[in-house]
């Protein structure tokens, strides 16, 4: 399935951020390219930003502090190096990525500040979610009980944005073990669906949406 058209460039900018959902699962190579597209169309004012919001097959990502010791199982699932922030994590069916591309220039190119808002934006949308998520000091992403419920992993070029953040609603969980996920060692790994919370992804996606808005 080839989904880069629907986050094809158009020759003006529009004033306001798009926000897309993929019907089905999107192959990594597939989001990778449409995801590059879109955000050189951004630094170059001929398309306007967006927050994509989609699942991929069951694979593994290594950011670019990912360490060969923390691919615990090489062979369990395809492995993709890529040029976002980060270590190892898990992306399958059932956790809600967001890659968003927006442009910092407005933002005042404050790259740890964005960071800062991607994390306040996972907190809100888990407690519209009715879950409490917060911050551990010296890791980034989001916890709920000592345990990692969402990661962020971002890149920034033209100081247009890449990548963005993943929120486990309903993932295999066991791929985890397969890696050190985000190179914490025994920090367990949770989901929306463990914890009983939400698990409808039209409702996640609302409660990000609505989140997102009043973060940023």
């Amino acid at each position: 399935m080839t989904f880069s058209a629907p986050i094809a460039s158009s020759t003006t900018r529009p004033a306001p951020l798009e926000w897309i959902a993929a019907p089905a699962p999107v192959s990594y190579e597939t989001a990778l390219a449409a995801m590059d597209a879109r955000a050189a169309a951004i630094a170059d004012e001929a398309a306007s930003e967006c927050v994509w919001l989609l699942e991929h097959p069951p694979l593994y990502t290594a950011g670019t502090s990912a360490s060969d010791d923390e691919l615990l199982e090489p062979g369990r699932l395809p492995v993709f190096k890529t040029g976002r922030g980060g270590r190892y994590t898990y992306h399958g069916p059932g956790q809600r990525i967001a890659y968003v591309m927006v442009d910092l220039t407005p933002r005042g190119r404050d790259v740890r500040a964005y960071v800062a808002g991607l994390e306040s934006w996972l907190i809100a949308t888990l407690a519209r979610l009715g879950v409490e998520g917060e911050r551990r000091s010296g890791a980034v992403g989001i916890f709920v009980d000592g345990a990692k419920i969402a990661s962020i992993g971002v890149r920034v070029r033209r100081w247009v944005t890449l990548h963005g953040v993943s929120l486990n609603v309903d993932p295999e969980l066991s791929h985890f073990a397969g890696i050190v996920p985000c190179g914490l060692q025994d920090t367990p790994v949770t989901s929306l669906a463990a914890l009983g919370a939400e698990t409808d992804m039209a409702r996640v996606d609302e409660a990000l949406r609505a989140s997102f808005l009043e973060t940023f």
